[in-house]
């Protein structure tokens, strides 16, 4: 059973094309990345799955059945960018209420609130909660019914660096069980470790998906070695240009040697300079997650200077 499948999706407001021709899937036990520009269709995609909105082309499953199901509903959770609660009504009112409404047992509630690190404000009123206490407020009301489809637009806004750490172990250990999630953030170093796979929506169209290692061999960027030389720079240099197309070196913002070649190249250099003798030390630096964005948006991306949303 997939988590949701789209299959050559397109929806529009009004005459304006939002989503063109969209394929994406999601499996059980697997955290998706989806990242795109303000106006990119991240946030009709996240409308369509809920159920909210109907394609206007295409075919779309959700948990093996129709979007929008109460049936499938409630085996979905979904917490968005900016939470918003009654602020008279305490944390555990707030979670019950939720509760009721998606049928979920009340002796969740308790729980979910120690887990989401609020058992010592469960019964304060919610107009005294911090940002992140409010964001780790919707994180429960997301978990309840122990979803199989979870969704998450921007979890770590308001988290300090330990709720951020804590909000990613509870993740990887509800993929773990099984869940499938939907990870949606512009804070791209901070979500690169924790994602199976990534989507890069630009436009309403899908340019990219699928995991690191697959979108590094369709960019095909360069990879940059750093070395430090053993004795002589211009032995290592020589080294370097002895190897068939591979650059030459320069110095990076910290002074250290650096030369940028291609992943055919790769290889090949590193053996080189092994054998040489040349070469005291060696780092390799893959295109990270927010590079392989920048490339695949391209020039998509600079006319919505409003992140990765």
């Amino acid at each position: 059973m997939s988590c949701f499948r789209l299959e050559n999706v397109s929806y529009r407001y009004d005459k304006a094309l939002v989503l063109n021709g969209v394929d994406l899937r999601l499996e059980p036990g697997e955290i998706l990345g989806l990242f795109g520009h303000n106006g990119a269709g991240k946030t009709t995609s996240i409308k369509l799955i809920l159920g909210l909105m109907t394609p206007c082309a295409g075919n779309l499953s959700v948990l093996d059945g129709e979007a929008g199901d109460p049936k499938i509903s409630q085996y979905i959770g979904y917490l968005p960018e900016n939470v918003m609660f009654y602020p008279q009504l305490t944390g555990r009112e707030i979670l019950a209420h939720f509760a009721r409404l998606k049928g979920a047992s009340q002796r969740q509630v308790p729980e979910l609130l120690g887990q989401v690190g609020l058992e010592d404000a469960m019964d304060a009123r919610v107009k005294t909660y911090s940002k992140g206490m409010r964001q780790r407020l919707g994180l429960a009301q997301a978990l309840l019914g122990k979803p199989r489809l979870l969704m998450l637009d921007e979890p770590t806004v308001g988290l300090d660096p330990v709720a951020t750490a804590d909000l990613y172990r509870l993740l990887r250990g509800l993929r773990d069980e099984g869940t499938g999630i939907v990870l949606c953030s512009h804070v791209l170093p901070g979500v690169e470790p924790y994602i199976d796979r990534a989507a890069i929506l630009t436009e309403g169209a899908l340019k990219a998906a699928g995991d690191l290692p697959a979108l590094r061999r369709q960019a095909n960027m360069p990879i940059t070695l750093t070395l430090e030389a053993e004795n002589d720079e211009t032995a290592l240099q020589a080294v370097v240009e002895k190897t068939a197309g591979a650059g030459v070196m320069k110095r990076d913002n910290s002074g250290r040697l650096s030369v940028a070649v291609r992943p055919e190249e790769k290889m090949p250099l590193i053996q080189a300079l092994m054998m040489s003798g040349e070469v005291r030390d060696l780092g390799i630096y893959q295109p990270t997650l927010e590079d392989l964005y920048v490339h695949f948006i391209g020039s998509g991306g600079l006319a919505h200077r409003g992140g990765a949303q």
